[in-house]
């Protein structure tokens, strides 16, 4: 036994010294980091991307090894409350208050806080952490999301911290999901299992989903069961799941024109109808007659109020605004033109392509929502995650270096009034364009 232990140390000391310093960083990111401190939050998290990337290369065919560590990394953020994000003070103020069958899309916490305080433990602390912005605005997280809120709630009763402890296991869980069906699904579509651990190591996913507790990791593992599910042919219980991923996080709906052409006609309407139902059985608990109108008002915010880390647009509303355009306006303007934007693209992904299977539907998604963002007016760190486990299904790798570069748009958080610096997100987007179009090319020359 000592001897084989001796010679794995000797074949593997150079991986194993990359690891234990991967945790040094990830320990440092998750107890001993302010998100004011920008150039510390840098060095880490480029240096993690760095070790990151070299245990890849020297380990990709020791599954046992990268599936560890990447486990552990995550385990050392347990006993920690996010450092880079407040919305999980709105997590858990939702959470109880659908533990107390009050419906969270009828009311703000602004509207609440008077009466509320003695229903909802640490109602003071939950309201003052979420943010004024948080707090005045109706719940936009949907119902399956709700009702894992409530879950952590229930469970963690009357500590913030138990609560946050459910959400974590349900999002480590979760990625261990994606991990699993993920390796299954490139096999089904003859990829390499081992792309996974692009998505599995990547930095940003480790630290965005269980360390600042943000539920993509949830709807990346419902939705790529369902592309799992299609691999197979089990296409019913795909849109089934698919609804699932819907109801946390609502980006899937993008999606579901391209799988017109795939299934044809015929399943189509089956899949869109199994979908629809799933949604309309996951929405009902939470229905009333307001719920409509404050939920697609909250949802609006995001395309005509709220502008972070943006790429077209702020190129496009600093030339609007030489010419006299007014910035307040111009949002909006732009918020309207933007979704009509999104549905042609949407609508020409879907009918181009001659020919479809699993692998063009999946690349079609990966462009559909690149281009998306790109035009987006918020573009927060975490959004990118999905981006990047998309990629990992198509022979372009831009997601991951903007899995990297998008770290420059927390600047904006070691600011006193939240201003970005404009040099440092033209620095990201130069790397993910200048990285892409490089693709781009390298793609049309092989063929």
């Amino acid at each position: 036994m000592s001897n084989t232990l001796s010679t794995f140390l000797k074949l593997h000391k150079i991986s194993l010294l990359l690891a234990v310093l991967s945790l040094v960083f990830y320990f440092t990111f998750a107890y001993h980091l302010e998100r004011t401190d920008f150039i510390k939050l840098l060095t880490l998290f480029f240096a993690l991307f760095f070790l990151c990337f070299k245990l890849i290369q020297f380990q990709k065919l020791n599954f046992k090894f990268l599936l560890g560590i990447g486990v552990i990394f995550r385990f050392i953020f347990l006993f920690t409350e996010p450092n880079l994000s407040q919305d999980f003070y709105r997590f858990i103020w939702d959470g109880h208050l659908v533990a107390n069958a009050i419906n969270p899309y009828l009311y703000t916490p602004n509207e609440l806080i008077k009466n509320i305080a003695t229903i909802i433990p640490n109602a003071n602390q939950l309201y003052e952490g979420m943010g004024s912005l948080s707090a005045k605005h109706y719940s936009n997280y949907p119902p399956l999301n709700q009702l894992i809120f409530g879950l952590a709630a229930l469970i963690g009763g009357k500590s913030m911290f138990a609560s946050l402890v459910v959400m974590r296991f349900t999002i480590i869980l979760a990625d261990l999901g994606i991990f699993y069906f993920g390796r299954k699904l490139l096999k089904n579509l003859n990829k390499s299992p081992q792309l996974i651990f692009w998505y599995f190591l990547n930095p940003l996913v480790i630290i965005e989903l269980t360390g600042n507790l943000h539920f993509e990791g949830v709807m990346l593992f419902f939705f790529i069961s369902s592309m799992f599910l299609l691999s197979i042919e089990k296409w019913k219980w795909a849109a089934v799941i698919l609804a699932c991923s819907i109801s946390i996080k609502l980006v899937p709906l993008l999606f579901l024109p391209l799988f017109f052409t795939y299934l044809g006609w015929k399943k189509s309407i089956m899949f869109y109808l199994i979908i629809g139902s799933t949604s309309v059985l996951l929405f009902i608990p939470f229905y009333s007659p307001d719920f409509i109108g404050n939920y697609t008002k909250t949802l609006s915010l995001w395309f005509s109020n709220f502008e972070f880390n943006a790429s077209i647009y702020n190129i496009v509303k600093r030339t609007a605004v030489q010419f006299n355009a007014k910035p307040w306006e111009f949002i909006k303007i732009y918020g309207k033109i933007t979704p009509i934007l999104t549905i042609t693209m949407v609508v020409l992904f879907t009918f181009l392509p001659k020919r479809k299977n699993l692998n063009k539907v999946l690349a079609s998604m990966m462009w559909v929502l690149a281009i998306y963002y790109f035009m987006s007016t918020t573009m927060h760190p975490w959004y990118c995650i999905f981006l990047v486990l998309l990629a990992i299904f198509t022979s372009y790798r831009y997601a991951i270096i903007w899995s990297a570069a998008i770290v420059l748009s927390y600047f904006a958080y070691s600011q006193p009034d939240f201003k970005e610096n404009l040099w440092l997100l033209a620095l990201e987007y130069i790397s993910v364009y200048g990285f892409l179009i490089y693709e781009i090319v390298a793609h049309n020359n092989k063929k």
